[in-house]
């Protein structure tokens, strides 16, 4: 049964909705546009917001499905966990796009607010606040990641440290080109245009 939790989970978070939901709007393949990111982020760089939004959506929902199925598959919180987490790893890493997927934080989000609700807005909190002060999306997402094991430890849900642990640390990996960036104060804002390769890996979703 694990195994099956771990196949849905990972199915679940595999189907990449911002280059389906673009391609069935007409706007082409949108890992050609901006960053070549596949989430919500680079999704908004081609002047649909409602195609970014129902991205977001979308991402989210697919990491929460995930954990529900992993609570009704395996009780207990162990299946929920394990359900959402490789929901997280299926955007990342989707094998029907050879692995390269998005950054993985609007799955996080889904799956943080189906393990605990409380955890996922401040998770949610977080990205939100970060991103309305520096304007710069990979701040937010990484902030708002590593805000959700802290955020387990001080309400003491430490039956979810490892979960959220270890996505929070793959998020982190997956920015490692925008920490660069911010490091050397090259990060691009919210709001500016990019062409391809213009701020590649940019977005956090």
């Amino acid at each position: 049964m694990p195994a099956v939790v771990m196949a849905i989970g990972y199915l679940l978070g595999s189907i990449p909705f911002g280059l389906l939901l673009t391609r069935l709007a007409g706007g082409g393949d949108l890992r050609a546009i901006g960053s070549g990111n596949i989430g919500a982020t680079n999704v908004l760089r081609t002047g649909r917001k409602g195609l970014a939004a129902a991205t977001l959506i979308l991402d989210g929902a697919k990491g929460a499905v995930a954990v529900a199925i992993g609570e009704r598959l395996l009780p207990g919180g162990g299946g929920a966990v394990l359900g959402g987490v490789m929901a997280f790893i299926g955007h990342c890493y989707p094998v029907w796009l050879r692995f390269q997927g998005g950054k993985g934080v609007a799955t996080m989000l889904g799956v943080t607010l189906a393990l605990s609700w409380p955890i996922g807005l401040i998770f949610a909190a977080v990205w939100i606040g970060m991103l309305a002060v520096t304007r710069i999306s990979s701040m937010g997402g990484m902030t708002a990641a590593v805000a959700a094991p802290v955020a387990a430890f001080l309400l003491g849900e430490h039956y979810l440290l490892s979960g959220l642990g270890a996505m929070a640390a793959l998020v982190l990996w997956r920015h490692r080109a925008n920490i660069q960036r911010l490091a050397k104060g090259t990060e691009p804002r919210v709001g500016k245009g990019a062409g391809k390769g213009a701020g590649e890996g940019s977005g956090p979703a």
